[in-house]
C-alpha cells in the first residue's frame, strides 16, 4: 500500500482533512449541514476550512460547492445546467374510459361529447377527452349543427401512425372484435332485446334506441373509412 500524500493538479499536496470533506458531500444525497458533515469525518478535522478551500477550489468550474442557509452541496454551474437537460418520455397508461370513449370516436367520428356518452351509457369527464387531445389522438373537428351546436370529436393522424394504421378503414370489424374477445357480451345480449318487450325503451338515450344501435354504427363507419 502507497504511503504517498495525495496531490492536486497544480503539484499542492491535498490535504486529507480537506478530501475527507469533499467525498461526505460528493456521495451525500441531501445538502448537509457542517455538523452532520463533522458526525462523519470526526470532531478532529476543521470543517469550517475545508469547506472554505473546497469552495475556492470549485469556485468558476462544472460543478461547485454552494451553500444554502446552514447546508452545503455540489450543484451544477448554473450556466451549464442547459447542457444537462433531456427530454423524457413519460409513459401514461390510458383509463378504461380513456380507451373506450377513443375507440368510439374512431369508429363514430365526428361525434359529440353528448354522443359518445349515448354509446357508452355512462357520462365521461372533460379530463378523459383533455387526455386524449393531450396525446395528440383526437381533435375539434368544429360543432354540430343542431340546437346547442355542440363540439364534436375526431382522430388525428397522429392516432393512425401510433395504432400503425394507414386509414380508418384498417380498423378492426365487428367479426374481428368478437373473434378476438374483445366485445362485451352484454352488447349480444342488448342486439337480442326486442325493444317492443321494453316499456322504458324511448326514455333511455342509449345507442341501441337513438336511430343506430352502436354495432351497426361501428360496421357503416368501417365500411365508409
Amino acid at each position: 500500500m502507497s504511503d504517498a500524500v495525495p496531490h492536486a493538479a497544480d503539484g499542492n499536496p491535498v490535504d486529507d482533512s480537506v478530501r475527507a470533506v469533499e467525498a461526505t458531500l460528493f456521495a451525500a444525497e441531501e445538502a448537509m449541514t457542517a455538523d452532520q458533515i463533522r458526525a462523519h469525518v470526526g470532531e478532529a478535522v476543521d470543517v469550517a476550512g475545508a469547506l472554505a478551500a473546497l469552495e475556492t477550489h470549485y469556485a468558476g468550474r462544472g460543478i461547485e460547492l454552494v451553500r444554502r442557509g446552514r447546508h452545503w452541496r455540489f450543484q451544477t454551474a448554473p450556466d451549464l445546467g442547459r447542457l444537462l437537460r433531456r427530454e423524457r418520455t413519460q409513459l401514461r397508461r390510458l383509463s378504461r374510459a380513456g380507451v373506450e370513449t377513443l375507440a368510439i370516436i374512431a369508429y363514430h367520428e365526428p361525434v359529440s361529447r353528448a354522443e359518445i356518452e349515448a354509446i357508452r351509457g355512462v357520462q365521461i369527464s372533460k379530463g378523459t377527452l383533455d387526455v386524449l387531445m393531450e396525446a395528440g389522438w383526437v381533435r375539434p373537428a368544429g360543432r354540430r349543427e343542431v340546437p346547442g351546436r355542440p363540439l364534436i370529436y375526431a382522430t388525428t393522424p397522429d392516432f393512425l401512425v401510433h395504432f400503425g394504421l394507414q386509414s380508418r378503414r384498417d380498423l378492426p370489424g365487428i367479426a374481428e372484435l368478437k373473434a378476438a374477445g374483445l366485445l362485451d357480451p352484454v352488447d349480444d345480449a342488448f342486439d337480442a332485446l326486442d325493444p317492443d318487450e321494453d316499456e322504458d325503451a324511448d326514455d333511455v338515450p342509449d345507442a341501441h334506441n337513438s336511430g343506430a344501435g352502436s354495432h351497426d354504427l361501428l360496421e357503416s363507419d368501417n365500411e365508409s373509412g
